[in-house]
């Protein structure tokens, strides 16, 4: 298992389409994904639970990885985390 910690830079936050190319992206890995602010952690694969932590812009965010192809999700998942997505 590796974690690591983001700061989301988006100036909107992580709402609806953000978090579903999030979750498009963590659903092709075959590892377990979740995604912890705060003291909630919720499946990074399911937008309701991604939304439901309300990610705003400087929030710190943690990914917990496990399993196969941990380092590659982690990579990619990490970009999407700190990316600022054209409104």
């Amino acid at each position: 298992m590796i974690t690591q910690t983001y700061k989301v830079l988006n100036p909107s936050g992580f709402h609806a389409r953000p978090t579903k190319e999030f979750v498009q992206a963590a659903s092709t890995f075959p590892c377990k994904i979740n995604v912890i602010k705060g003291d909630k952690k919720v499946n990074g694969k399911s937008s309701l639970s991604m939304l439901t932590l309300g990610i705003q812009q400087n929030d710190e965010v943690t990914l917990e990885i496990d399993g196969e192809q941990e380092e590659q999700a982690l990579t990619q998942l990490g970009g999407l985390l700190t990316k600022i997505f054209e409104e």
